[in-house]
């Protein structure tokens, strides 16, 4: 590799379905927020970000989260430089399903792979409180920072797709875990093939 080539790195997300991982994706790659939902089977871009003076080619794997797909989120785990396990701030169950379900698919897929915890959807808390609701309807910070300690995540960062709040702050602590794994990544290889889009980023 010359000094003009960017680093290689593979970033997958995970989490309960509808917890926002798609909208996240969206947002950092294509600048706009999703105008409806659509369930997520597999998706793949591929973003060239800039970080700290090297550019790094981030393949960007999103992936179900509902139980009909659970035999096929594993094809996304081969050759994983990080992994964002997501939670929506407005459920608590999301949170909880992190430590009893997506820590472990992901550290047994990907053992030793560095993992960054996200909550997505911090603007609901936000609004839910200012209108009165009672915060334990939310998952707060520090609940948020007590399960990134409990699953040894590298980071914890809440984020909000829709205001774009630490949006970038996500991929750039991700791309920094990255970047310190092996260039072949974690987990094993499996059959099938991986087709790319292509976009460009600079943080």
């Amino acid at each position: 590799m010359t000094s003009n080539e960017p680093i290689k790195r593979k970033l997958v997300i995970v989490g309960d379905g509808a917890c926002g991982k798609t909208c996240l994706l969206t947002v950092f790659h294509l600048g706009r927020f999703p105008k409806e939902y659509v369930p997520t089977v597999f998706e793949h871009c591929v973003a060239e970000i800039r970080i700290d003076g090297r550019y790094v080619s981030l393949s960007l794997w999103d992936t179900a989260g509902q139980e009909e797909y659970e035999r096929l989120r594993p094809m996304a785990y081969p050759h994983t430089n990080v992994a964002l396990v997501a939670y929506a701030i407005d459920s608590p169950d999301s949170l909880e399903n992190v430590t009893t379900k997506w820590i472990d698919e992901v550290r047994r897929e990907c053992p030793g792979c560095p993992v960054v915890l996200v909550g997505c959807k911090q603007d609901l808390r936000e609004e839910g409180l200012a209108r009165g609701e009672p915060a334990s309807k939310y998952v707060s910070t520090q609940q948020g920072d007590e399960v990134a300690q409990q699953i040894d995540a590298n980071r914890h960062v809440e984020c909000s797709a829709l205001t774009g709040h630490q949006v970038d702050k996500v991929f750039e602590y991700a791309t920094r875990a990255a970047l310190f794994s092996g260039a072949l990544g974690y987990g094993k290889k499996r059959e099938g093939k991986e087709s790319s889009s292509g976009c460009c980023i600079v943080l």
